[in-house]
């Protein structure tokens, strides 16, 4: 329904996808640096989306203002290295209240993705996690779709 992609809504997801993140970042940049004194590079992990990386989902502007908080997130890894290192993670669908009736993509993770079944927000907190705990990543987006995304 492109009639529903309202330049409001465009603005909407821009703000909370692209610009907060990014503020954020900016707002605690100094508290960053400081804690990266210690030896080890600070983190900041994005949430971003399967949508932003792939050309697939029913909100166009929400796919692209994920694909937009992807590139974002490479930026300010080039930006702020080596004191901070910017990730992101791009769950593609995830067991959760809000999901619970999405049947059709539900069906597609259960019989495409060769994992069979849509993440537990128990994965992407390891994913995300394991983004934490390297001391070398920065620049990365991880794709965490069980796989869906070699179909």
């Amino acid at each position: 329904d492109l009639a529903a992609a309202t330049p409001a809504l465009w603005h909407e997801l821009h703000e909370i996808n692209v610009v907060a993140p990014f503020r954020l970042v900016a707002e605690a940049e100094s508290a960053l640096r400081e804690a990266a004194r210690s030896g080890k590079p600070a983190c900041v992990v994005n949430v971003s989306s399967h949508a932003g990386v792939r050309p697939k989902g029913a909100s166009i502007p929400y796919a692209a203002t994920k694909a937009a908080l992807n590139h974002v997130t490479r930026l300010l890894a080039l930006s702020l290295a080596p004191d901070i290192r910017v990730n992101a993670v791009a769950p593609g669908l995830v067991d959760t209240p809000l999901t619970a009736d999405w049947e059709q993509a539900r069906q597609l993770w259960n019989t495409r993705a060769p994992m069979r079944r849509a993440a537990s927000p128990v994965d992407i907190a390891q994913a995300v996690s394991m983004l934490v705990a390297s001391d070398y990543l920065t620049g990365e987006v991880l794709l965490s779709d069980g796989g869906l995304n070699l179909t």
